[in-house]
């Protein structure tokens, strides 16, 4: 994950040294390595998720206010807390085995939940330059397919900063310690650098864009609507007209797909590739929503969404950006050139439809 190497360094010597306090603890040699870091959603998160896990939420507030979260194996918990409780090793196998945990276990498990908090209010207070506090929460358990995800259970839903550390325990195998960081919050402990702007031409002038005379995508289809009429000539002007939602797309699978969930609207669908004619997509048409999809979120997408909000000037319509792949920077350019919301692939089909009602404004039912 491109950025937020203050952040990284930060949780890097903080779980170091939560593990090496909780192994003080525990009587044994605990290491926490912080190895990797990924942009996710809570969605994709937890849809790929096997086992059990438990869930510590911390408060965290003073100059920077939010909540994080600390996401353990169960497995793991019953082990660190069977260790402590001092329950010979074969039963502690069994425990972890058939994932027995008791309250003894919960209990045991927030005293060491506690001292890796002391550790992360030591290291992020001595390297924050405001105030800060790290208040821990109460632990939830949380098992797929026996436990229902909600909208705030066991954490709200929204897009994240995964910090992925691998513990290590003598005689154990062990899992990792995710650090789930919402992307407003992160850029608040690692605030963000002004981002030049690229040079990109809106290929207003005579009618299509320049990428689009150039190239279009591998089916033929460089813009063309879903609905039963044909596009308005070019040189009307844009805006009023039918309710529209436009959606621009270079694979035509993922592009029927998103289609396909916007049918609900009842809005005209409008179909397009990247290198579509945007302005002729909009001519005579009141455009209420424009989803942008690709696989890397780069210049080229990027240039889509100014364009769009070059021909929309006055009354810009709502832009969601997908992609598979997205960095800090593609994340901040989106918002900084005009996206309202970015949506990670895969993509759960009750969230998009979710941030459509939203954005379009249409009721629950």
């Amino acid at each position: 994950m491109d950025g937020y190497k203050t952040l990284y360094g930060i949780l890097e010597t903080a779980l170091k040294q939560a593990g090496e306090e909780s192994g003080m603890l525990l009587g044994q040699e605990l290491s926490i390595a912080l190895s990797d870091s990924i942009a996710t959603s809570k969605a994709s998160y937890f849809g790929t998720l096997d086992d059990g896990c438990f869930v510590l939420g911390v408060d965290s507030s003073e100059s920077y206010v939010g909540q994080f979260y600390l996401v353990f194996s169960l497995r793991d918990a019953i082990v660190m807390s069977s260790i402590l409780l001092g329950i010979p090793p074969a039963r502690i196998q069994e425990k972890k085995r058939l994932s027995i945990i008791e309250n003894d276990d919960i209990d045991a498990f927030s005293e060491i939940a506690n001292m890796i908090n002391g550790a992360f209010n030591t290291v992020f207070q001595g390297s924050l330059p405001n105030k800060i506090r790290l208040k821990l929460l109460s632990p939830k358990k949380y098992i797929p397919e026996i436990d229902q995800l909600s909208e705030e259970e066991p954490l709200p839903d929204g897009e994240y900063l995964m910090f992925r550390s691998k513990l290590d325990l003598p005689g154990q195998e062990m899992n990792h310690l995710d650090v789930m960081i919402p992307v407003a919050l992160g850029n608040i402990y690692d605030p963000p650098q002004e981002i030049p702007e690229p040079e990109v031409d809106t290929g207003l002038a005579g009618g299509a864009d320049a990428d689009g005379q150039a190239a279009e995508s591998a089916d033929g289809d460089s813009g063309a609507s879903k609905s039963s009429g044909a596009a308005a000539p070019a040189g009307e002007a844009v805006g009023g007209g039918i309710d529209s939602i436009v959606i621009l797309e270079d694979n035509t699978e993922e592009r029927q797909q998103i289609a396909t969930l916007v049918e609900f609207t009842r809005f005209q669908i409008v179909e397009g590739t990247l290198n579509a004619d945007i302005k002729e997509l909009f001519a005579g048409r009141n455009v209420r929503l424009v989803i942008i999809g690709s696989r890397d979120a780069d210049d080229r997408e990027l240039a889509v969404c100014i364009k769009v909000n070059a021909i929309c000037q006055d009354s810009p319509p709502t832009i969601i950006m997908s992609a598979e792949c997205w960095t800090r920077t593609a994340v901040l350019k989106a918002l900084k050139y005009g996206a309202r919301d970015i949506i990670i692939k895969p993509c759960s089909g009750d969230d998009v439809i979710a941030k459509i009602r939203r954005y379009c404004q249409l009721p629950a039912n």
